[in-house]
């Protein structure tokens, strides 16, 4: 089985036609895909995701970025792409999912995940994403000027604390089977899995750029079970890179460009 793996597509950047040639040009590539997030954003996120459906017409496998909710609200645009995904044929939003098998030997998890402002220094970063103008959940200011770190930072432990404790559950679940697992989240779980522009993300970005939460639980179940092996596949800080945190886990994080969507690899799966 060919799994070809995509991060950060920001699809809504490229003209109808233009998005068509490219899922075109992607389609027989392989036989199933994943994409780790950052599709669209909420106001297109729906109808990209039926052309993805349309034109591939192979399972796709996918969680969503912080980019796919601007302008919208986490809550309820997971809430219509779970419906949206259970509608359309080829769709499976991992999010909403438990333990999907690939084959005999290999399981698929997968979260959104968030960067939970755990990692660097949250405090003292001057570091203001669009993430906290534009979506709901995270509009947290004191003034026009002024952000309240306090309750930005108590919704992001929130987020990252959700895709922890989903993580633990489905990677329980699968280590008791498989003896491969992919996790599919849109945020490097590890510090060391956060490259920007060929190298580690450094103490002003960390808490943007990762969740900590998530990384504790994947390093809690797989240190208990080393009989299986896990790759967990992000994106979000738009730089390549690869680290092996233990022996059974490997991160690959994507690099992306706005306007150049593209495959970042074909996996074998056995």
């Amino acid at each position: 089985m060919r799994l070809a793996w995509m991060t950060d597509v920001h699809l809504n950047f490229l003209e109808p036609a233009r998005r068509h040639e490219f899922l075109e040009s992607v389609q027989a590539q392989a036989d199933a895909f994943v994409i780790s997030g950052d599709i669209a954003e909420s106001p297109s996120i729906y109808g990209i995701l039926g052309e993805i459906n349309h034109v591939l017409c192979k399972p796709v496998y996918f969680v969503l970025g912080n980019h796919d909710f601007y302008r919208g609200s986490i809550g309820t645009i997971r809430g219509e792409v779970t419906d949206v995904a259970e509608r359309l044929e080829w769709l499976t939003y991992l999010t909403a999912a438990g333990v999907i098998e690939l084959t005999p030997q290999t399981a698929l998890v997968g979260h959104d995940g968030w960067a939970d402002a755990r990692l660097g220094d949250f405090d003292t970063s001057d570091v203001i994403l669009n993430d906290y103008v534009t979506i709901r959940e995270l509009f947290r200011w004191r003034s026009e000027f002024d952000l309240d770190k306090p309750a930005l930072r108590k919704v992001l432990n929130e987020l990252g604390d959700e895709a922890a404790r989903h993580f633990e559950r489905v990677l329980q679940q699968a280590v008791a089977k498989y003896p491969r697992i992919i996790a599919v989240t849109h945020v490097p779980p590890f510090k060391e899995a956060a490259w920007h522009e060929g190298r580690q993300s450094d103490d002003n970005y960390l808490p943007h750029f990762t969740c900590k939460a998530v990384g504790d639980a994947m390093r809690k179940v797989m240190t208990a079970n080393p009989q299986s092996r896990l790759l967990v596949l992000c994106g979000h800080t738009h730089g390549a890179g690869e680290v092996r945190i233990l022996d059974n886990l490997l991160v690959m994080t994507g690099g992306a460009r706005y306007g150049d969507p593209a495959i970042q690899h074909i996996l074998t799966i056995e």
